[in-house]
């Protein structure tokens, strides 16, 4: 019997078909692969990629089955790849905005949908670009996104599934994605794996028992039908008992999946991950999202960590440290960052503090201490330390914040590459204990508010536009309860804390991506949800202060461990953020307003003081009190909201105009470069095989009972025009590699035009209709 395709095969089998195109595979084939589709869309789903109320993604699944079935009915009309993609990423751009505009708008038309989805996409471009802001709140663009990938991905499934008969294919593509999406997110989704596993290999299995079918069917070899249920009930078998005996050894391995996967990440993936989340906002829960305290801690929707030891420290008193690792002075409502940072290097055993505006050996009311850090299972570099250290006994690298580049700065971070390491740092004498040289309340209370400049410059800085209706109301609510407040920084301080952590309704609430903060920022988002975690608390505290005119930058470390014999073990789990407000001749004190999980302890109110300290702090000048620089930037231009369009700004039309310019200039470089080709002179045979490959992407691939010369015929015959340069790469194809002969440099150079002439002239095949020749189909 001659060899025959796929389709004349199917007419031969004693099939019966009451739908036109009823797949030959039968409907179960196509109904798990479109459940195997599903397990990436309901994993990303479930990964909650994107902060806001819940469901916002929940789209993603009928829009890859979508992507399936637009797959599949590509295959069964006989489409090539090319024409089957292109119509297909059409249909996508006309369907997947209306989708993603109906989770935007519920109660909205279509125009409203298509309207709403335009605007985010322009004002998240604008917010980037044209007001420079340091991230979007959009995220109708971030929908889009996923819906065109998710259709994209199903799309691929259905069509390699159906068309190529290749479902492995299918299921690799799938499995990537799946994994990946695993890894990032910190949510356990070991079921989506253990079903992606079992509809993956029933599909592989009916697959490979649907061709053995089609083996005996075209060989006249015994009862197909007994074949195919044989390799079923062998192949379900299978299926069974190795996901039961993977879900065996997962249950009793002494490791979660995917645990560590991304240990010892490098730190410039990490901050590939927060460059991510500038464009795509909400898209930073993730395991990349590491608590690394580096030069900026994004705030997103969720808190991850565990409860692995990372740090073991010997203590030698019996005091209760915050272990601080970074301290941050710039807040633009979405994250916390370093403002002109400088780097130092500071030999082992030198003073960490020197040079610096934030030396606190100069300060009232402390001692010196002395720590060893041993560093269990952590990969960042920072040296941890209660309060801010003045020597370490390893090379370090000091970095500092300032207003102005280079100058003497405030301590933000120091960095060792060493695992284990002695550190001295000057700690507040316990008032408790001593209340004559201690640190106590009313010490504090008559500190006064002549800050220096420099501290006045980075930490009373913020933009009035993180100021909003909720905040406003937050404010007046602490001032209600507190009159005190208003008596002394320091009585603002402790009442915005103990407000927060203790009498305001509020929760701790690690994972808070499922709020619905209708596009404001963090602390007006905590204000009105009262929902959030450490830094979300420790945000609003600064802000609130700063708002004030009070001094305030937050920090991130470690809350005190486990302490045992003189050793403290401190865990992932204990990871943190406080905030630290500045007294004049007292420096940097700790708040910690995070109710329930903090470990803050008000200081005690000691004796009676008059006034601040006998002498200022030497290191840093004391100035006056001035008004408090503020940003000059109007509240409209953060662009709150899904498609708001407040803000300043050009309008669309020179924007798209530049756009089409580029893009016509790129197509035009693109082409000439397709064109001119390879500069070299290739070798017959390849350049036989980049006209076939080219071809065969256009579904015209050779038969295998095809010669050379009746390959390049029939392409003649659809491209008359392209017939010589053809029969001229045939010829020299067939010359080099059956009659091993050699060409010269003229014939060389005559198959160097002919292969540039015709990478143009195949481009046309994609515009003929034909009945692809190739044995798969």
């Amino acid at each position: 019997m001659t060899a025959t395709t796929y389709g004349t095969i199917r007419a031969e089998a004693p099939t019966r078909r009451r739908v036109p195109l009823a797949p030959a595979e039968g409907w179960l084939t196509l109904g798990l692969a479109v459940l195997l589709c599903l397990t990436l869309a309901w994993s990303v789903d479930d990964a909650s990629w994107v902060v806001g109320p819940r469901g916002l993604t929940d789209f993603l699944g009928p829009t890859i089955a979508l992507g399936v079935l637009w797959g599949f009915l590509s295959a069964k009309v006989g489409w090539s790849r090319w024409l089957a993609h292109l119509l297909g990423a059409v249909f996508a751009a006309l369907i997947v905005p209306l989708i993603v505009g109906a989770r935007l708008v519920p109660d909205g038309t279509p125009t409203d949908w298509y309207q709403s989805v335009a605007a985010s996409v322009v004002n998240a471009y604008f917010d980037l670009t044209y007001r420079g802001l340091p991230f979007t709140t959009q995220i109708g663009h971030f929908l889009l996104t996923l819906g065109l990938l998710a259709w994209a991905t199903g799309q691929y499934a259905g069509y390699v599934t159906f068309h190529h008969h290749r479902p492995l294919n299918a299921a690799i593509v799938i499995g990537v994605g799946l994994v990946a999406n695993m890894s990032l997110t910190p949510r356990d989704q070991l079921p989506y794996l253990v079903l992606y596993s079992l509809v993956a290999l029933f599909l592989l299995i009916r697959y490979h028992a649907y061709d053995e079918r089609l083996l005996w069917l075209r060989h006249r070899i015994g009862d197909a039908g007994s074949l195919g249920g044989l390799y079923l009930r062998g192949g379900t078998a299978f299926v069974a008992t190795a996901v039961l005996v993977a879900l065996f050894l997962t249950a009793s391995a002494s490791s979660d999946p995917l645990r560590g996967l991304w240990k010892g990440a490098d730190q410039k993936l990490i901050e590939f991950g927060r460059e991510f989340q500038r464009v795509f906002r909400g898209a930073g829960q993730t395991r990349l999202n590491a608590v690394d305290f580096a030069g900026s801690a994004p705030i997103t929707g969720i808190w991850t960590t565990d409860n692995s030891p990372v740090l073991s420290i010997d203590v030698p008193d019996d005091g209760r440290y915050y272990w601080r690792a970074v301290t941050y002075d710039k807040f633009d409502g979405r994250s916390w960052s370093w403002s002109q940072p400088t780097e130092t290097s500071v030999a082992g055993g030198a003073d960490l503090m020197t040079s610096s505006a934030d030396d606190p050996t100069s300060l009232f009311a402390r001692r010196s201490v002395t720590f060893t850090v041993h560093e269990l299972d952590f990969d960042p570099l920072a040296i941890f330390s209660p309060d801010t250290p003045t020597s370490i006994d390893t090379p370090a690298k000091r970095t500092t914040v300032s207003d102005v580049k280079d100058s003497p700065g405030f301590f933000a971070g120091v960095t060792a590459d060493a695992s284990t390491y002695t550190v001295t740092a000057t700690v507040p004498i316990d008032g408790t204990k001593d209340p004559t040289n201690g640190l106590t309340a009313n010490k504090l209370r008559v500190a006064g508010d002549t800050y220096p400049a420099t501290v006045k410059a980075l930490y009373l800085t913020y933009d009035p536009a993180l100021i909003g209706p909720a905040t406003r109301n937050l404010m007046a609510d602490i001032f209600v309860r507190h009159p005190e407040a208003k008596d002394s920084p320091y009585d603002l301080a402790r009442s915005i804390t103990t407000y927060l952590s203790t009498e305001g309704g509020f929760h701790y609430q690690a994972d808070v991506s499922g709020v619905d903060c209708h596009g404001s920022l963090v602390v007006e988002c905590f204000a009105a949800t009262k929902r959030g975690y450490c830094e979300y608390y420790a945000s609003t505290l600064a802000l609130l202060l700063r708002w004030q005119g009070v001094p305030a930058r937050l920090a991130e470390g470690f809350l005190p461990g486990e302490r045992t014999s003189g050793t403290e073990l401190i865990r992932k789990s204990g990871s943190h953020a406080w905030v630290e407000v500045y007294f004049p001749g007292y420096g940097w004190v700790q708040f910690d307003p995070t109710g329930s999980v903090g470990q803050d302890v008000a200081l005690p109110a000691g004796p009676v003081v008059s006034g601040p300290p006998a002498s200022p702090r030497a290191s840093v000048p004391a100035l006056d009190n001035g008004d408090v620089p503020r940003i000059d930037r109007p509240r409209s231009s953060l662009g709150f909201g899904v498609g708001s369009t407040t803000g300043g700004g050009p309008g669309s039309g020179p924007f798209i105009v530049v756009g089409l310019l580029l893009a016509i200039a790129v197509g035009g470089l693109a082409f000439i470069a397709w064109q001119r080709g390879p500069r070299t002179v290739a070798e017959p045979d390849a350049v036989w095989r980049g006209v076939v490959g080219l071809a065969r992407r256009f579904g015209f691939a050779p038969r295998p009972s095809q010669t050379v010369f009746e390959y390049s015929a029939a392409l003649g015959e659809v491209l008359p025009n392209a017939r010589p340069d053809l029969q001229t790469v045939a010829r020299a194809k067939v010359e080099v590699a059956y009659g091993r002969g050699r060409l010269g440099d003229d014939r060389l150079r005559t198959l160097r035009d002919a292969q540039r002439r015709l990478r143009i002239a195949l481009l046309a095949l994609i515009f003929h209709r034909r009945e692809r020749r190739t044995r798969g189909r």
